[in-house]
């Protein structure tokens, strides 16, 4: 084994059989703490460290099953956030890709969206070899530069899982709505849409309405426009597309001038699974999960009770 190898394996076990943090890792085997992180992700990918079976961990808990229930989904991840976990923003992608790969069967076809959820999801996931499984593209692709573009995210799960991957060679934005209706009429971006139809499993976030929300940094909306449609009645981003309080599809400019996949087809799909991060991502996730686009749900342990608070509150009113 190279010495290289044998410190790998080493951090990997200081860091998950004996629980250390990164620095006093890193300060055990005197080296940086960056050092440290690249060695435990290389650990992952090679496959030294396993966390496919850690899924059980996070899912077997009374508030995971609470919220199932009240939410009526068919299952649910939990993150924790108490003293001893690692860090939640390193290690809910961590979770969320192993959740992700216990999802897919062979021959599965999967569609993805994008945003800086789905991206680290897909950079931390281990390699796979999944012969026989699709990763589509769900929404157009952002026209300039730009992090997690939908087509750098699909390309990735694809190459993670050495599976086919399908990008959508259109822009996620047309400047009319009329060349969207005419680009989304073309026969090759219409067969590409109306597949998405034969997905088993999606895979997304939900973004916020903010005025520095992913759809106004990346140019698709200016901040004006966004305060406006949060003014009409927008609640999130689904693949792009602005949805209401209710999960509903709203009927905004912006919405007619997207080339996305169609909401209602997505809510037929069997596993809608959801990972969301940031607290800020209260609301649009209330609203998703209102609209049906949810079935396997990825959210830390303070989320959780959120989410349950709101279901209780409401139940009254809903009976």
């Amino acid at each position: 084994m190279r010495s290289t190898d044998q410190i790998m394996h080493k951090a990997a076990w200081l860091y998950y059989m004996h629980g250390l943090r990164q620095d006093e890792v890193a300060k055990q085997l005197n080296i940086s703490r960056a050092s440290i992180a690249t060695y435990l992700r290389r650990a992952r990918e090679i496959g030294i460290v396993n966390i496919s079976t850690s899924t059980q961990l996070f899912s077997d808990d009374v508030l995971a099953r609470k919220l199932e229930d009240a939410l009526s989904l068919d299952a649910v991840w939990i993150v924790p956030e108490d003293r001893l976990a690692i860090d939640p923003a390193a290690e809910m992608p961590v979770v969320a890709a192993a959740v992700f790969l216990e999802l897919i069967n062979k021959g599965d076809r999967i569609g993805v969206a994008w945003g800086r959820t789905v991206y680290h999801l897909a950079d931390i996931m281990p390699y796979a070899d999944l012969q026989g499984v699709t990763v589509v593209q769900l929404c157009g692709n952002l026209g300039a530069p730009y992090n997690y573009r939908p087509d750098q995210c699909t390309t990735e799960i694809g190459r993670r899982l050495n599976a086919e991957g399908i990008n959508l060679y259109a822009p996620l934005v047309l400047s009319s709505e009329r060349l969207a209706s005419d680009l989304r009429n073309e026969p090759v971006i219409r067969e590409q849409l109306a597949s998405i139809a034969d997905c088993q499993l999606v895979l997304y976030s939900v973004g916020g309405i903010e005025s520095d929300s992913h759809l106004v940094r990346c140019g698709a909306l200016t901040a004006e426009e966004m305060q406006a449609l949060g003014e009409s009645g927008a609640g999130g981003v689904i693949a792009g597309q602005v949805i209401d309080h209710e999960g509903r599809w709203l009927d905004c400019p912006h919405n007619r001038r997207c080339i996305s996949a169609d909401l209602e087809i997505i809510r037929t799909i069997p596993k809608r699974m959801m990972v969301v991060e940031e607290d800020s991502k209260f609301q649009p996730l209330v609203a998703a999960i209102k609209g049906g686009f949810v079935s396997h749900l990825v959210v830390t342990h303070s989320m959780a009770l959120r989410l349950l608070a709101r279901w209780e509150a409401e139940a009254p009113r809903r009976g």
